[in-house]
């Protein structure tokens, strides 16, 4: 009995030792996942404010864009630099595209082995195309792109702006999110789903292009699969399905890297069908799927009349490419009516102004070049008014207004184009042009494209990303009563797992671009819907590396690339935090609390991010009695590039800044893609950039800057060179 007892007391001490060392390890554990779980959630917002500010900035360009318009006169210095930024060839019409991009006359040399494609295409030929991406063969050749685009944009204008479609009981409708040009994501969902087919519809939710290396890819697969399949493969629109934001992320690049013969007519018929892709898709009456979201104006009856193929960015360039065909002429209309009498105008009638007539003298005065000279002598106040008295009388007639309606530009009240072109010229006499309006329908297409849900009720602006607005749950449900339905798929929003639910489990947003901001940072996600429309969700990481690496390595890499940017944006706003940090330091020591130095940069950044416990991270110099010396602290930056002392840094912390609009701008100066822009083009964009941002910037400054760039003094700037000169690494 008593060893009994002796062997049962130090059983019972091994195993308090052996609890308490399991206590220990668990709580170690959990200590360990929780930093874990939290260095994940800082470097996910860190990367996904940076994202968003970018986004904003993207958006201001095209408020930029609209100052450029609306601030353009045919008389201003900046003339000959907005000509040559929105110059285009004339093509303007539906009927002469196919003629305008005809493939017939690009001939394929015989030594090339890259998939070939007759039309109508087979399955055999687009699953071709889809190996031939898989094992990195040669590239589709220009002559089958060009054909291939065509057919497409032929097809994508029969569609209406919202598909619907039906489950049928041996159907599932497989709907995908954000591709982003991450060709492997698209090849993975192939082959754990199978390709398109009759039996296998899919729905893809916009955002085929931009970041990532294969975008020109994956589009020519879905567009080669919708053609094979039209009632079964169906196309949303994204939000970056846009020439600008193409500019900005990427897209134009790469298709004038991977085109440099004709990649400028391929991306201007690639601008032509992003504009007629649908904007969303409904699913048995029950599910409405679209790329960004909805708000509380959003109707789908107003959607399905509105004309999607005329949105905003196109309608500002558009509206630029006319006023400027059409400058000169209102000009020399102008002055060739200040040559008449002042009675002989008067006595114009619109009535008496036969349709022959109005053609004949249009003609004349478009010939006569040489009557500025005689107006001279004239009263000019008198002579102003009749001028606008004559061409008013003129553009009134039917035939002016057929002339003129390409123009589409919208004045104070008066909306109709002959009316819009005599507000017009007399701005010339006058002064600026009379802003233009968005009419309402584009703000809801903006909605669609750009709005993201949010926890609370109500719907307001989204501020963040610059566009679209933020839609509560009680949104969403007043939304799916009113059209009888019960789910809102969709995309826009990178999420960690592929995919989340929000709003009562009403609205899912779908993202399938794995890795997207580095490798192991998300996973990616498609989602199956069968007659029941149960979401059956399926999630998956393309690259490989992800399986090499542990739990911790994917963290800190993941980590490393969110902070690296996160200093980047810190450094071109350094005259603001300086000014932000002098505030709490008002003793000039250099030096500031722990406290203030978060208060401080959340001031200037507006990321809403953990400051202080990312200080270690981002303020590796020695701190004194817990105050940080905020000098030393952005002395830890370096910039890679040439010698930029001599340059002045507002200018210089200007284009640390505005490094992407910067970027964007330069790319659309460079009409001919040639990848160089002249000096004179260099310093007309700083000058129009300062006036838009509001700050000074001296000719003396700028040309500094362009010659620092210029080193082989040849007049021309290389855009890449100049932009990669100025970037910004750790030291």
């Amino acid at each position: 009995m008593g060893c009994g007892v002796s062997k049962s007391n130090q059983f019972h001490k091994h195993s308090r030792k052996a609890i308490r060392a399991a206590v220990l390890i668990q709580r170690w554990y959990r200590q360990y996942v929780a930093r874990t779980e939290m260095r994940r959630r800082y470097t996910w917002h860190i990367f996904q404010s940076i994202e968003y500010s970018g986004e904003q900035a993207q958006i201001k360009l095209y408020n930029f864009l609209g100052y450029l318009m609306d601030n353009f006169t045919p008389s201003s210095t900046e003339r000959n630099l907005i000509s040559h930024i929105f110059r285009e060839n004339d093509v303007c019409w539906d009927s002469e595209w196919e003629r305008y991009f005809c493939y017939k006359n690009i001939e394929v040399p015989e030594v090339y082995s890259g998939p070939h494609l007759t039309f109508p295409l087979t399955v055999e030929q687009a699953v071709g195309l889809l190996e031939a991406f898989r094992n990195k063969k040669q590239q589709l050749h220009s002559r089958y792109v060009l054909e291939l685009l065509l057919e497409t944009w032929k097809l994508l204008r029969m569609l209406p702006n919202i598909n619907r479609i039906s489950t049928c009981h041996s159907k599932e409708i497989t709907i995908c999110g954000d591709l982003h040009g991450q060709l492997e994501d698209l090849l993975l969902i192939f082959y754990k789903n199978g390709t398109p087919s009759l039996e296998k519809p899919y729905v893809f939710n916009g955002d085929f292009v931009d970041r990532g290396k294969d975008s020109i890819e994956i589009l020519l697969i879905l567009f080669s699969f919708m053609l094979v399949y039209p009632c079964d493969v169906y196309l949303n629109r994204g939000n970056h399905e846009d020439h600008i934001i193409n500019l900005r992320y990427g897209f134009t690049k790469e298709v004038l890297t991977k085109y440099k013969i004709h990649g400028k007519r391929i991306l201007k018929l690639l601008q032509k069908i992003f504009s007629w892709l649908p904007l969303a898709t409904i699913i048995d009456q029950k599910v409405l799927v679209l790329h960004g979201g909805i708000s509380d104006t959003t109707d789908l009856s107003v959607l399905t009349k509105v004309n999607r193929h005329n949105d905003f960015s196109t309608r500002i360039k558009a509206n630029m490419e006319n006023e400027l065909e059409n400058s000169k002429r209102r000009e020399v209309i102008l002055a060739a009516a200040l040559n008449r009498s002042q009675q002989d105008i008067l006595s114009v009638s619109t009535d008496s102004v036969s349709s022959d007539n109005v053609k004949d003298e249009w003609r004349q005065i478009n010939t006569d070049t040489d009557c500025r000279a005689e107006t001279k002598s004239v009263n000019l106040k008198q002579n102003i008014r009749s001028a606008q008295l004559f061409v008013d009388a003129k553009l009134q007639t039917e035939e002016c207004s057929m002339l003129w309606a390409g123009l589409g530009m919208i004045g104070k009240g008066k909306t109709q184009p002959a009316r819009a072109f005599a507000v017009h010229v007399q701005c010339v006499a006058r002064g600026p042009f009379v802003a233009l309006e968005i009419p309402d329908h584009k703000s809801r297409i903006l909605d669609l494209l750009w709005s993201d849900p949010m926890n609370q009720d109500g719907c307001m602006p989204n501020e963040v990303r610059g566009g679209g607005c933020y839609w509560g749950p009680d949104v969403t449900e007043d939304f799916l009563n009113r059209h009888n339905m019960q789910l809102i798929i969709r995309s826009h929003e990178c999420k960690q797992e592929g995919y989340e639910f929000c709003h009562n489990r009403k609205v899912l947003t779908l993202f399938s671009a794995s890795n997207y901001y580095d490798v192991g940072s998300n996973r990616g996600a498609y989602v199956k819907l069968g007659p029941d429309l149960v979401p059956y969700m399926v999630q998956y990481q393309a690259s490989s590396m992800t399986r090499e690496l542990t739990a911790r390595q994917s963290v800190g890499r993941t980590e490393r690339s969110a902070l690296k940017v996160l200093r980047e944006q810190l450094f071109a706003h350094k005259s603001d935090l300086l000014c932000a940090f002098k505030k709490f330091d008002t003793k000039n020591t250099g030096l500031v609390s722990l406290i203030d130095w978060a208060s401080a940069v959340e001031s200037v950044m507006h990321l809403n991010l953990p400051w202080r416990m990312l200080r270690c991270q981002l303020v590796t110099c020695k701190m004194s009695d817990g105050m940080i010396d905020y000098y030393d602290w952005f002395n830890e930056l370096a910039i890679k590039g040439p010698n930029t002392d001599h340059i002045d840094q507002s200018l210089l912390e200007t284009l640390y800044r505005h490094r992407s609009t910067l970027e964007t701008i330069f790319r659309i100066v460079d009409t001919d893609n040639s990848g160089f822009i002249s000096m004179e083009d260099f310093r007309q964009t700083w000058k129009l950039l300062s006036v838009y941002l509001k700050m000074e910037i001296t000719d003396e400054d700028i040309s500094t800057l362009a010659e620092t760039i210029d080193s082989n003094h040849d007049g021309s700037i290389d855009i890449d060179e100049f932009m990669e000169a100025f970037r910004l690494t750790d030291k």
